[in-house]
């Protein structure tokens, strides 16, 4: 029976961060799939599809990236459908503080009562531990050098559409 992992975030835009969590879950099960969600919470900055490319072409261009990787987005319905649509018994989200842990506690209690799928906490290597793509947005908007927190293809795309 193949162990199969959902990554769920809205990875608006996906950090370095997010990366190591990926790979070192892509380590432990067999398949991982890295799901980009709506978050009704919210103000995203790029489309959904838009994030999907970036995280592929930075798993793409990532050498210690494994080979067991999906990248592909949800929007209608309950993460736990997603889950059941493909398999997986198990999310991983990756975590920074206790104030994550707040945060994702009761999901982790409703999507167990409501399907079964339990949620592996990760931490993040701790450089990037301070890191949220939250953060990103806005020291990208205002000029400010992101290329410490976010993968290559993110950054160059970043740079593209930051105006002159």
């Amino acid at each position: 029976m193949s162990r199969i992992a959902v990554v769920p975030g809205s990875f608006d835009p996906v950090t370095l961060g997010h990366l190591d969590v990926i790979r070192r879950a892509a380590g432990i099960f067999d398949q991982v799939h890295v799901l980009v969600v709506h978050n009704p919470g919210k103000n995203a900055m790029l489309p959904i599809t838009e994030r999907v490319a970036l995280i592929q072409k930075s798993i793409d261009e990532d050498p210690e990236m494994p080979d067991n990787i999906l990248v592909a987005s949800w929007s209608v319905g309950l993460l736990v459908d997603y889950c059941t649509e493909v398999g997986a018994s198990v999310l991983v989200k990756g975590i920074r503080s206790q104030i994550d842990v707040s945060y994702e506690t009761p999901m982790v209690l409703m999507n167990r009562s409501l399907a079964n799928v339990e949620t592996v906490f990760m931490l993040p290597d701790p450089q990037h531990a301070h890191v949220s793509s939250t953060l990103v947005r806005q020291v990208a908007s205002l000029g400010g050098d992101v290329s410490p927190y976010v993968p290559a293809a993110v950054g160059r795309f970043l740079d593209k559409t930051r105006p002159a």
